[in-house]
């Protein structure tokens, strides 16, 4: 496989952990904001169920102090491609900074773990439906 292709390769797997942090965030938003302006989606047990799961991966991972498996992978490729670094492309720059910024662990993993007692506190304030 080509280096350019590993490259976009890395970059899909960046898109895809980028729309997987905003299902997250938003998702929780939008149960809220959906709670108040009475959308029924909101309420839809798959959703709720799938973004209960997400978090709780998340805080899992940041409490074992596991590194995101597609973080492994994206470096991994980026490292077998050449070592390209994240200035290279307008994706990488971009949305880079919306993954990895800096600070103590726990920080983190207190960040984690509030924001899924916020998801897990959803399940009572919005009831997901039968």
């Amino acid at each position: 496989m080509s280096a350019q292709s590993l490259l976009l390769l890395a970059d899909t797997i960046l898109v895809i952990h980028v729309l997987f942090v905003a299902f997250v965030v938003l998702g929780l938003l939008f149960i809220y904001v959906g709670y108040f302006l009475k959308w029924q989606w909101v309420r839809n047990k798959a959703f709720r169920v799938i973004h209960l799961g997400a978090i709780g991966y998340v805080i899992g991972q940041a409490w074992l102090g596991a590194i995101c498996p597609l973080t492994t992978w994206e470096m991994a490729l980026r490292e077998q491609a050449g070592g390209a670094t994240y200035s290279g492309s307008f994706i990488q720059h971009w949305l880079q900074g919306l993954l990895y910024y800096s600070a103590p662990e726990w920080v983190f993993i207190a960040l984690y773990t509030v924001f899924g007692s916020l998801v897990l506190a959803s399940w009572w304030v919005v009831r997901p439906g039968r």
